[in-house]
């Protein structure tokens, strides 16, 4: 299982826009030659705040960056995470005040790409519009699956669906064989993501540990019965990979959990 730091997080990137949309050579090498700033995040700090207008969108190197919704008496709500090689603003291109708080939830490492750069590639590249375009109603559904989570779902399915997910993300990033990942949150971080108190999340995952489906130590997630924890979970992985455009990359393998 390979390190995010020992792969260009450009190149995860590139490789998530072709498996869902077509995009020829000279594409490919212009977006693996976009300018980039490297800029190393400490854990707990803020990248963004609600309502900055940025000029740049940040692409995820190492670690765990978090959105948050935040209200006026500071209190947050987690709308999503983040894995390398993830653009985690991609649509502060259109709209460059910051909608969500970024946070970096481990020590982490962005890389800033201008908003400059990627609309003269999407004005000169149709094709690159479009696969940012599509990649940001990706982010949607995973948004809106967070939705569904948090307000329909008890805390054991939960979640289970919230490993589930990690796990097949960090797949189709090629960080992860789909069985164990580094998930280097803390059982605060996971209550703060799941609206579920330390306590609440401390029982479930021992539930979830003593029934066989994981084993989650050190910041690493081991899946033990991926089947089981995908029942439990409710969990539909579609809306990760939907179906390839005509002409797109090589198909990936079924984005669900792998067999035993």
């Amino acid at each position: 299982m390979p390190h995010p730091s020992n792969r260009s997080a450009v190149d995860l990137f590139l490789n998530r826009l072709v498996s869902h949309s077509p995009l020829n050579d000279e594409e490919c090498a212009e977006i693996l030659a976009l300018p980039v700033s490297s800029i190393d995040i400490a854990q707990h700090a803020d990248i963004a705040r609600m309502g900055e207008t940025l000029d740049y969108a940040c692409l995820v190197s190492d670690g765990l960056i978090g959105r948050f919704g935040q209200r006026e008496d500071g209190s947050r709500q987690f709308v999503s995470v983040h894995v390398p090689g993830e653009m985690v603003d991609l649509p502060s291109l259109m709209l460059p005040q910051a909608m969500t708080v970024l946070h970096a939830l481990t020590g982490s490492s962005i890389l800033r790409v201008p908003h400059e750069a990627l609309r003269d590639l999407s004005f000169r590249y149709p094709a690159i519009a479009a696969a940012f375009w599509r990649d940001c109603v990706l982010d949607a559904g995973i948004i809106a699956q967070w939705v569904i989570n948090l307000g329909s779902r008890q805390a054991r399915s939960r979640l289970a669906h919230f490993f589930c997910e990690l796990s097949v993300r960090y797949r189709l990033m090629d960080q992860s064989d789909g069985r164990t990942f580094r998930l280097p949150m803390t059982q605060e971080q996971l209550g703060d993501a799941l609206g579920l108190t330390p306590v609440h999340i401390n029982r479930t995952l021992q539930g979830l540990r003593g029934d066989g489906l994981v084993s989650f130590e050190r910041g690493r997630v081991e899946v033990l019965d991926p089947f089981l924890l995908e029942a439990t979970a409710e969990f539909d992985s579609g809306y990760l990979m939907p179906p390839r455009l005509p002409g797109s990359g090589p198909a990936s393998n079924s984005p669900g959990l792998p067999a035993p």
